[in-house]
């Protein structure tokens, strides 16, 4: 895996390398992110308009739609499609919140790596306390740049969720919508 990564990506070999053992932590999360953000993308444009389609045409073809039965069906198809809508929505904010506090973490492992490199040489030689340095700012950098792209993306699909959410009521009116 590595070898193929170093042959087609050798760029984000050196980036692994430089940020250490949390990098590649926050770079799987950021990876499970972005998968999440594209399922629910796919759920709200393509498979929520065939169910909200299903569902609709069999609040319609009902003969009656006014018993207390017919209102609980309408109400459970209501909140089956928009549980539908938001679900995953928390494991998102979660994974998120978390990449700035693994980030923090590089810092705090890359700083603990400058303190020891300086106890081990007795002295400040910046080359000994580079790999430290680099160690604490790019596992920073990392878990704030996946963080603020989920939190974009995230609130985006969680805006129009909420909106279509809203919206949902309307399809099953009584009367039949041209």
């Amino acid at each position: 895996m590595i070898g193929l990564l170093d042959t087609y990506l050798p760029w984000l070999v050196d980036l692994m390398e430089l940020g250490g053992p949390i990098l590649s932590t926050i770079l799987f999360i950021a990876f499970a992110i972005w998968a999440l953000l594209f399922e629910r993308i796919y759920h709200f444009y393509f498979a929520y308009p065939v169910k909200l389609v299903r569902a609709e045409r069999k609040w319609h073809a009902r003969a009656e739609r006014t018993s207390l039965f017919a209102q609980q069906a309408r109400q459970y198809s209501i909140d089956s499609l928009g549980s539908g809508l938001l679900a995953r929505f928390d494991l998102l904010g979660t994974l998120i919140k978390i990449c700035p506090l693994l980030g923090l973490l590089g810092t705090v492992l890359g700083m603990l790596e400058v303190f020891d490199a300086l106890a081990t040489t007795g002295s400040n030689n910046p080359r000994s306390m580079a790999a430290g340095v680099s160690k604490a700012t790019v596992s920073t950098l990392a878990g704030m740049v996946v963080a603020i792209a989920g939190l974009l993306g995230n609130s985006f699909a969680e805006r129009r969720a909420r909106a279509e959410r809203e919206r949902l009521p309307g399809y099953f009116e009584s009367e039949v919508r041209e």
